[in-house]
């Protein structure tokens, strides 16, 4: 039996050589697998094309943010702010601008039956209305608001378009602040009349600064004054309408003439009759068509009279 051969050792170039063919095979095993992970780049999880991509579940773990979470629609309701609902008031003003002149026509109406001062403005710029129907409405529910509108309705007067519905409104008032502002147009040509109607529908209250422009150096100031005071019918304004009928100007005593037999207090009577004989002939005929309607009553009276006493006999 031969005796086993014993194996040489192998010399340490022929090791070392080993080594890196091992190597170069390990190294070129690694880029292949780089290239075929290149070339997976759109399996990649992250969209990494990084060749040491390290899967998720291999990945150190962190904790996670909280996802965002959807809001319900309760939820989203709740999160809104509130919108304003808009009061009954806020709609009717809407309903004043609108193209159907009915609406506004009953906008303006409902308005006034509410007595908002948030409608002033409003209802002051419906004045303005192309409709007549609306401009009435709007002038009657101001007049129905009443004291809250003076200040505003005032300053409106100096709007030409609108100053003669002002006027008529500020009448229907009842309030002293609206005094000034119409004595202040008896002496405007254009609107004393309108001025003269206002301040009788005021009434009491303007009696005192009527009879204080009795004798004011404007003649129409007087007259209308005049007219003013025949038209109110208190007792009070017969003495003053009595001096009246002695003013330089003939308007002014027609004006006087009429407002003592408006008012037909017996005070009045001579000073009429005495006119009977003025220097002016529209002055004279007009106290003498007012002696023949007294005459005229006195005999429809007298004749009354006896009718009844003959029904009693």
């Amino acid at each position: 039996m031969r005796p086993a051969r014993r194996k040489k050792p192998r010399p340490p170039v022929d090791a070392f050589h080993d080594g890196m063919l091992a190597r170069g095979v390990e190294m070129a095993d690694e880029k292949l697998a780089k290239e075929e992970i290149k070339g997976a780049v759109g399996a990649m999880p992250d969209g990494s094309t990084k060749s040491d991509f390290v899967p998720t579940d291999a990945m150190p773990t962190t904790p996670a943010e909280p996802a965002e979470e959807t809001p319900t629609e309760s939820q989203a309701v709740i999160g809104k702010p509130e919108e304003k609902v808009k009061d009954e008031v806020e709609i009717q003003l809407d309903l004043l601008k609108d193209k159907d002149w009915f609406r506004r026509k009953d906008a303006a109406i409902t308005l006034g039956e509410m007595g908002d001062e948030r409608a002033i403005p409003a209802l002051i710029t419906a004045l303005r209305d192309s409709e007549w129907n609306v401009r009435e409405a709007a002038q009657g529910s101001l007049a129905q608001i009443g004291s809250p509108a003076v200040e505003p309705l005032i300053k409106a007067l100096r709007e030409y378009q609108v100053r003669t519905f002002v006027i008529e409104i500020l009448g229907k008032i009842k309030d002293e602040r609206v005094l000034d502002p119409l004595m202040a147009q008896l002496r405007n040509e254009e609107f004393k009349d309108a001025a003269t109607k206002a301040l009788v529908e005021v009434g009491l209250p303007a009696v005192e600064r009527l009879m204080a422009v009795i004798n004011d150096k404007d003649k129409n100031v007087r007259k209308h004054a005049v007219i003013a005071l025949g038209e109110i019918g208190i007792p009070e304004a017969v003495e003053p309408l009595i001096e009246a009928t002695k003013d330089e100007d003939w308007s002014v005593r027609i004006a006087a003439i009429a407002g003592l037999d408006s008012i037909g207090d017996e005070r009045g009577k001579p000073a009429i009759k005495a006119l009977v004989k003025d220097t002016d002939f529209a002055v004279q005929m007009r106290a003498e068509r007012i002696i023949w309607a007294w005459k005229k009553k006195a005999k429809e009276e007298a004749g009354d009279e006896t009718e009844e006493t003959a029904g009693t006999a």
